[in-house]
């Protein structure tokens, strides 16, 4: 009876907060579908696809992963739920269906993201040796990679130009995270230096994919009450990221901060990929005032949940992973989350990260509160959710270095 009292009390709780969903002024739905791009942040399920590809196994395939919401895998990275599913729920859409692996329609949105892509393609990391030894990785799923997938497919969304800006113009575009794929495969043979000079270059190739999209018709018609949405995150604070944590186990005292413990010079590269992608999105707006534009920070929900843990429920040890091997952070190359000999904290809800660099559904859950709040702000929905203001650098910040 308690069992059920307790399901029947989360289902209430799952579908309160998924209220309000944005609406036009006429009252229906104001979006009425997503199209996402970017990596296993927001992949739904093509992931298994493209490393079928390679011959590369896929863990997510495997209990735990879906456990928390789903009750199976579901081919997420993640014991549930992701930052697009809740924004999904938000809009009133269906989660939006990995276009690799689905057979349906995609009229009403589209995912095209896939676990370990980069914003840069991977010939950029081949021809120096990134991340190094007989890696396959990166495979051939960047940026420009997706965008051409939503090329092949728009002409069964639309036909002509008119009608493709009539379409698009109702939808969301979620543009990444892209970025934290190509500076953790980068710090495997680069230094922070040499990673940092790599910056501008990720920007400057997620800023043309946004003029591209912009082209392609997700742009809207001269001064319409419902403008086309684009929706770009910056990238984590890679210091905090456990497997980063663990790839640099060795690294001395003064390299980290005095409390949570995360690297700082990696975090400095998060950091100053975002100072430089909020720039160039700022001089993407002032070009196209017919398109909204949206910066979703990424950094600050974590360092948020990262140095004061108890305030969102989670253990002390917040960079501890729920699911892994033997390590200090959980973390371990021959036991990854899924394995036989892995193990499984008692309660994900009381942990930030999942397997490594994925969060849990709880901290999905903050995040994606944290980008409806901007999105709600927009549309001029009032979010009850705890959703916050949109958090920027502030004091996120390096000391002693210019961003």
């Amino acid at each position: 009876m308690h069992k059920l009292v307790c399901a029947a009390l989360f289902l209430l709780l799952s579908l309160s907060w998924s209220k309000p969903v944005i609406t036009s002024p006429s009252g229906g739905p104001r979006y009425k579908s997503i199209f996402s791009f970017g990596n296993s942040f927001a992949d739904t399920g093509n992931n298994p696809v493209v490393f079928g590809w390679y011959s590369v196994f896929d863990p997510v395939t495997r209990p735990p992963y879906g456990t928390t919401f789903f009750s199976r895998p579901t081919d997420r990275n993640g014991d549930g739920r992701l930052i697009i599913d809740f924004i999904a729920e938000n809009l009133g859409l269906p989660y939006a269906p990995p276009t690799l692996a689905h057979n349906g329609s995609f009229r009403r949105g589209a995912n095209f993201a896939v676990g370990a892509a980069t914003a840069l393609d991977a010939g950029f990391f081949h021809e120096r040796d990134i991340p190094g030894g007989s890696s396959k990785f990166p495979l051939n799923t960047s940026l420009g990679v997706q965008l051409e997938w939503f090329e092949s497919m728009k002409p069964t969304l639309c036909r002509t130009a008119r009608e493709c800006k009539n379409f698009l113009r109702r939808s969301l575009f979620l543009v990444g995270e892209f970025g934290v794929n190509d500076y953790h495969f980068s710090f495997q043979r680069k230094t922070v230096q040499e990673v940092r000079s790599f910056v501008p270059h990720v920007v400057a190739t997620i800023s043309m994919a946004i003029e591209r999209l912009i082209k392609h018709g997700a742009r809207s018609l001269l001064k319409p009450k419902i403008k086309t949405l684009l929706v770009v995150p910056g990238v984590i604070p890679s210091g905090c990221s456990p497997p980063i944590l663990t790839k640099f186990a060795g690294t001395p005292p003064a390299a980290y901060d005095s409390k949570p413990g995360c690297l700082t010079a990696h975090n400095e590269v998060g950091l100053h990929h975002n100072a430089l992608l909020q720039a160039a999105l700022g001089k993407l707006r002032a070009k196209h005032r017919n398109v909204k534009i949206i910066y979703a920070d990424f950094f600050g929900p974590i360092m948020d949940m990262v140095e004061s843990p108890h305030k969102f429920g989670f253990e002390e040890d917040v960079l501890m992973v729920c699911c892994g091997g033997p390590g200090r952070y959980g973390m371990n190359s021959t036991v990854p989350c899924g394995d036989a000999a892995a193990t499984r904290c008692r309660d994900p809800s009381a942990r930030l990260y999942w397997d490594g660099v994925h969060l849990t559904e709880v901290a999905n859950r903050h995040v994606a509160d944290v980008w409806l709040g901007v999105i709600n702000s927009f549309t001029g929905v009032s979010t009850k959710q705890g959703a916050k203001e949109p958090c920027r650098l502030g004091r996120h910040r390096i000391q002693g270095r210019k961003q």
